[in-house]
């Protein structure tokens, strides 16, 4: 049977398009669904302020009547006109073990991007870093955080037949947290603490870190230039950002360090691995979702780390030492035996030698960004 592509146009549509993968990860033990409020909003125009900067296309793949592949199409003006360059991107692929129906999708994301002048597409990758990116290439069977992908190993296969290359790889670690971590930034950690003239900020509520949203993400809007996909953000999609995750932030797990001025220097923020909630939920919130997730935060021991920033005119001086001294004695104080790295470009060299240099670290998963120049 042949392979139909409709654009998302209708509610109805919508609803298919953010419900079809889990329909085709069904029986896939390690596939995280997402937050499907969450998914409502990053997927509308009206309620989404990044659909106002960047040219979209959602697209679903029917067999018959049957849905059975989503793709979602992505020119971001901004970026491209930093970078001077003309590319698309594809991102959220999703499709059954078909090569007709992957070939189909992605054909059509090439077609859509060659119409606006594209020479390249490039994916997954989405707005920006802060959405799931690469199609996973090693740990398959390794359990899933927040906002990665679980793509299953045909699409890695599927989209080299079609021509991508590997583009950008990312990795993902796991540390075990003990004192002995801790033990070891301590007397660096104390040393940069003395002699500098700075403020360590914690917190046990998160009302009380409100004011610190905007400046944070300034220091990310300064520091993130060279992290590959990064497009600045605007005040109004850092006020999306953080009201998507303060609900889910413990305060105590936020470190923030500002100068004699109150000029924010550098932070941190982690959080509780919610997954096991998420997944007991079916990542809804309503009826009872919300109390399992809620209560998996209480409960977990996996600590994830989420954002953080240090100003570029006080790197190398020693406030990293500071927050994670901070950061990790906090986890530990709460019962949190383990540390994820979330994803690092897997050329981040420093970032890497931070994490192994820890005890017993584990890289436990890896992703690939793929590209393919258009004719």
């Amino acid at each position: 049977m042949s392979i139909e592509i409709k654009e998302v146009k209708s509610k109805k549509d919508l609803r298919t398009f953010i419900y079809l993968p889990e329909a085709i990860h069904s029986g896939h033990n390690s596939w995280l669904p997402p937050i499907y409020m969450d998914e409502w909003k990053l997927f509308s125009a009206d309620k989404n302020s990044l659909f106002q900067h960047n040219e979209t296309i959602l697209l679903l793949a029917f067999e018959g009547d049957k849905p059975v592949g989503r793709i979602m199409g992505i020119i971001p003006h901004h970026f491209n006109e930093k970078h001077n360059l003309k590319n698309a991107r594809f991102a959220f692929f999703e499709c059954y073990n078909d090569k007709l129906i992957f070939k189909t999708l992605i054909n059509s994301i090439e077609n859509w991007a060659l119409k606006h002048n594209c020479t390249e597409v490039i994916g997954p990758m989405a707005f920006s870093d802060k959405e799931p990116q690469g199609f996973l290439i090693s740990g398959f069977d390794a359990e899933t955080m927040m906002v990665t992908n679980c793509s299953l190993p045909f699409m890695v296969e599927y989209i080299a037949e079609n021509g991508y290359l590997p583009h950008v790889d990312l990795c993902q670690y796991e540390v075990p947290l003990t004192s002995d971590v801790t033990e070891r930034y301590k007397p660096f950690a104390k040393r940069v603490e003395n002699h500098n003239s700075i403020t360590v900020h914690e917190f046990t509520s998160t009302r009380s870190i409100r004011p610190f949203i905007n400046p944070a993400f300034d220091l990310i809007n300064k520091t993130y230039q060279d992290i590959y996909g990064f497009s600045s953000l605007t005040n109004e999609e850092a006020q999306e950002f953080s009201n998507r995750f303060l609900p889910l932030l413990d305060a105590h797990l936020i470190k923030i360090i500002t100068d004699p001025n109150g000029e924010m220097l550098a932070f941190v923020v982690a959080m509780a691995d919610l997954s096991k909630g998420i997944k007991k939920a079916k990542g809804r919130l309503f009826p009872f979702g919300w109390y399992h997730i809620l209560r998996s935060g209480k409960k977990s021991k996996r600590l994830v780390l989420l954002l953080g920033a240090v100003a570029e005119e006080v790197r190398n001086k020693g406030l990293d030492a500071i927050l994670g001294h901070r950061l990790l004695g906090s986890a530990i104080k709460k019962g949190f035996t383990s540390l994820d790295s979330h994803l690092i470009m897997k050329d981040n060299y420093k970032m890497r030698r931070e994490i192994e240099r820890l005890d017993n670290y584990r890289l436990y998963k890896e992703y690939r960004i793929f590209n393919k120049k258009l004719e």
